[in-house]
């Protein structure tokens, strides 16, 4: 019960890592808001888990700011809504994509950012724990764009910790390598036997990220025992990125 008595925010916890990360810190004694823009799905989890749904499109002030308004003042913020662009070489990607890919990937970052570390500052504590991926490390071809938000949110994550250490704020990240979520057809272009066993022939430990192994990692570095890490990417990969 490493999160009891905590309030936690996770975002895009509708399906995959998301859910994942909330069912284990409700297992760990924390509240948890269950953010998507999947009404449904974020119901679906909240059940299943015994927390709270919310509908918010991250990419959205509005909507961010609305959602400050039911949980203002969170001790965890969990940045895991995300999205990518179909395998396609960078210059053919559309304007509409690319969009798309910076709202969700990295403006719902600074959103949430603007909404709650405010609240964050004047208690003098939280912890923010950022989504990244692997291909902000180790880039895939034909993802180009979707690597580079990835890269992006890295070095947020060292900047935001940089900046926010003096106010009792830790602020890490996760990199995990592609897992078994809605978003795995998207980063292979088409999912077959073949192309599986050539993707997983690039994990040293030859399987994808799960949503538990996202969940335990999150769980400790949200958790009192990781107090003195912050600034830190820590790779959830099989070894892929070694």
């Amino acid at each position: 019960m490493r999160l009891t008595g905590k309030t936690a925010i996770v975002t895009g916890a509708g399906s995959g890592f998301g859910a994942g990360i909330a069912q284990k810190f409700v297992a760990e004694g924390a509240r948890v808001l269950v953010a998507d823009i999947n009404g449904d799905a974020a119901n679906d989890v909240a059940r299943q888990i015994g927390a709270s749904p919310w509908v918010v499109d991250v990419s959205d002030n509005t909507s961010v700011r609305r959602m400050a308004g039911k949980l203002p003042n969170p001790d965890i913020i969990v940045n895991n809504a995300g999205i990518t662009h179909l395998p396609a070489p960078m210059e053919t990607i559309s304007d509409e994509d690319f969009d798309r890919v910076f709202q969700v990937n990295m403006k719902s970052v600074f959103l949430m950012a603007r909404h709650f570390v405010p609240k964050m500052k004047d208690r003098g504590s939280g912890v923010i724990l950022n989504i990244a991926s692997t291909a902000g490390v180790s880039p895939r071809p034909n993802l180009n764009w979707y690597n580079a938000s990835k890269g992006w949110m890295i070095t947020a994550t060292k900047a935001m910790a940089v900046e926010l250490a003096p106010h009792g704020i830790r602020v890490n990240a996760l990199n995990p390598v592609a897992g078994e979520t809605p978003l795995l057809k998207s980063f292979m272009g088409e999912d077959t036997p073949e192309i599986r066993a050539k993707f997983l022939s690039t994990i040293p430990l030859g399987r994808f990220s799960t949503p538990e192994d996202m969940g335990n990692a999150a769980a400790f570095l949200c958790s009192d025992e990781a107090s003195m890490i912050t600034g830190v990417a820590m790779e959830i990969d099989g070894g892929r990125c070694v």
